[in-house]
């Protein structure tokens, strides 16, 4: 952390830019953070996707995070503890010491994701254990394992993120 700072004090454009960063909430609040977060002036994002629920007397479209009680901030380095004021905000997701910061073009990318943009991609008849590199989608040659293959879908291991990812035919 204190590599950080120094690397501030010696280029304060680094600490005055906006950085988009990860924030865990409590479970089952991440609209309601989002919108107290936004009302703090702070931009915030947080993935949604549509999905049908089944009640036992009815159906209805409900509106999910894609990433459970987490959520995307963009501000300045100096400026995140300002989230606190939320009591719903738990905490950052930190990565190697250092407060997870993600790319604007990875958020651009699940923006796009999730819009339907990709309408196909085209994959390849893939098998358990075929090492792939993932281009697209915010991932620039990115490695990654195939875990297990359905019939519909594709597990891919990402191996740098730590993450398994379903992925449809």
């Amino acid at each position: 952390m204190a590599k950080a700072k120094s690397i501030a004090k010696k280029n304060p454009e680094i600490d005055s830019r906006k950085q988009w960063y990860v924030v865990y909430c409590k479970p089952n609040t991440e609209k309601k953070t989002a919108e107290r977060i936004s009302e703090l002036g702070i931009k915030v994002y947080c993935p949604l996707k549509t999905e049908v629920r089944q009640w036992s007397d009815r159906k209805k479209k409900v509106q999910v995070p894609v990433l459970p009680s987490m959520l995307l901030v963009k501000t300045k380095d100096q400026d995140r503890a300002s989230v606190f004021q939320v009591p719903t905000v738990v905490r950052y997701l930190y990565w190697l010491k250092n407060p997870a910061v993600v790319r604007e073009e990875e958020v651009e990318e699940l923006k796009k994701a999730l819009s339907g943009e990709y309408s196909q991609v085209s994959i390849e008849t893939m098998t358990k254990g075929d090492a792939i590199k993932l281009n697209g989608l915010g991932f620039d040659d990115e490695k990654a394992v195939i875990k297990y293959v359905t019939k519909s879908h594709y597990c891919v291991y990402i191996e740098r993120l730590g993450y398994l990812v379903k992925v449809k035919r």
